[in-house]
């Protein structure tokens, strides 16, 4: 066995390149987290309007005028309306990834002897994660009709700042309950509204919280398991093969001890497509780990993304009109919806119906 694998190694002769690309690829993983999370930070800020601005300009002097028409079109239909691109983007990327890993992953680790239950953990993962995929998909996440529009209104109270009393949605002209919102892409409101997701091309509001909430989870942990089955196999290659002893001669004809760059390099060479699925998992597992964080938080105190996106900015509008005593609540009083930490998880996965008066007593 080690010999079939270290016929494969020799197969791709050992050259002592520089490490540009390697550098360069890294450098456009670090970008990349760095952009997300600088979007992250700055969207609750007016800063991100005006980088998109500036952005905005630059692009313009160099994308020719009829594709500047067309962009925004494109835009419109891929954000603004409902569509299934996200759906089946989503399902190719997830078939790609998993077809490397059954490919190549599954076949050498099951030569290495690798526990099976410990490689068939990412497939039941993804059973688990299509399941609530589905059901993020096509599950009602809280539609507000005329017919249940009254039971809504009893359901939260009104804070009288980011939801007022005897307010009414313009477009669906119902009386909007506390924490609903006017989704424009779906053209619905939806009860305790936290967000359009396109990934799911739904909405992701009460009803379907917690599909939500597991498919993220399964999803993050399907990605996490595959790099980490990726990097054992890789590292386990490195240590039968003894690769990690060897010289090589560099640029300037000098022996020199393989260390983790040349190795890094070596393996990139050797199996460029394990490489490039177990880079794409890692930074996969890092921006759903970082996701997925933040949405537990929101559960935990019984927040949505609409409201933590609109509460600063509610509140400021609010204090300019209305002079409040600085008091040592004042923090409490601007989340009057939760009710401890149990509460608030067990209100995702069973969402309040009973009217808030009865909650009091």
């Amino acid at each position: 066995m080690e010999r079939e694998l270290w016929t494969i190694w020799e197969a791709s002769a050992v050259r002592a390149l520089r490490m540009d690309f390697l550098v360069l690829f890294l450098f456009y993983l670090v970008l990349v987290l760095i952009g997300v999370v600088t979007v992250c930070i700055c969207s609750k800020t007016h800063y991100l309007k005006g980088v998109v601005r500036g952005g905005a300009q630059i692009i313009s002097c160099i994308i020719p005028k009829c594709l500047q028409r067309a962009m925004p079109k494109l835009l419109h239909y891929l954000f603004r309306t409902r569509n299934h691109t996200f759906i089946i983007l989503h399902l190719i990327l997830q078939g790609m990834v998993y077809s490397e890993y059954t490919w190549e992953i599954f076949g050498y680790c099951r030569e290495l002897e690798f526990s099976l239950c410990y490689l068939l953990l990412p497939y039941f993962l993804l059973i688990i994660n299509l399941v609530f995929f589905t059901l993020s998909c096509v599950s009602d996440p809280g539609t507000i009709t005329k017919a249940n529009e009254l039971l809504f209104l009893q359901v939260y109270e009104f804070d009288e700042v980011m939801f007022l009393k005897n307010m009414k949605c313009s477009t669906c002209n119902l009386r909007k309950p506390a924490r609903s919102k006017h989704c424009s892409v779906c053209n619905r409101c939806v009860h305790r509204f936290d967000h359009h997701c396109v990934w799911v091309n739904n909405c992701i509001g009460a009803w379907n919280a917690r599909y939500f909430l597991l498919y993220l989870l399964t999803l993050t942990a399907s990605a996490a398991t595959m790099a980490i089955v990726s990097t054992v196999f890789l590292v386990q290659l490195v240590v039968l093969s003894d690769l990690y002893l060897e010289t090589y001669i560099d640029h300037l004809g000098h022996f020199q001890a393989v260390d983790i760059f040349f190795l890094i390099q070596y393996l990139f060479l050797t199996f460029p497509r394990i490489i490039f699925m177990l880079g794409f998992v890692m930074m996969l597992s890092f921006l759903l780990g970082g996701y997925l964080c933040f949405i537990l938080y929101l559960a935990a105190t019984n927040q949505t993304t609409n409201e933590w996106h609109n509460g600063d900015r509610a509140w400021c509008h609010h204090c300019r009109h209305v002079a409040r005593p600085l008091s040592a609540d004042t923090q409490v009083n601007r989340n009057i919806h939760s009710h401890g930490l149990w509460s608030n998880f067990g209100e995702v996965f069973l969402p309040a119906t009973a009217p808030y008066e009865r909650k009091k007593n």
